[in-house]
């Protein structure tokens, strides 16, 4: 799908077919999706951080613990995706974090 900007317009090509139109001030302010980034752990809700067993530097296997995330009295354990060495580490215990917050970074 390309587009084109013209005097306040803007094409859409689909196939061969092309249709003219104006953008919404919705679609224009929005949040522009980017590809997640593997190697960083986010949040993926709010709340406390209860231990974190990893140093920087660590090599780390997939599956083992990272970290507890304790979110409305439930203990989350975060889990390592995949085998790697932990980068860095952006919270500590005691820190309370909100959703998509970046944690922790691994280096493959």
């Amino acid at each position: 799908m390309a587009k084109q900007k013209i005097e306040g317009l803007v094409d859409f090509a689909i196939l061969s077919m092309k249709y003219k139109t104006k953008l919404t001030k919705k679609f224009e302010n929005r949040i522009v999706y980017e590809d997640p980034n593997p190697n960083n752990i986010l949040s993926y809700i709010p709340g406390t951080v209860n231990e974190v067993f990893v140093k920087v530097g660590q090599e780390v296997k997939e599956g083992e613990s990272l970290m507890i995330l304790e979110a409305m009295k439930m203990r989350n354990q975060i889990a390592m995706p995949f085998d790697g060495k932990v980068k860095a580490i952006h919270v500590k215990e005691g820190d309370r974090i909100p959703k998509n917050h970046l944690m922790i970074e691994i280096e493959e």
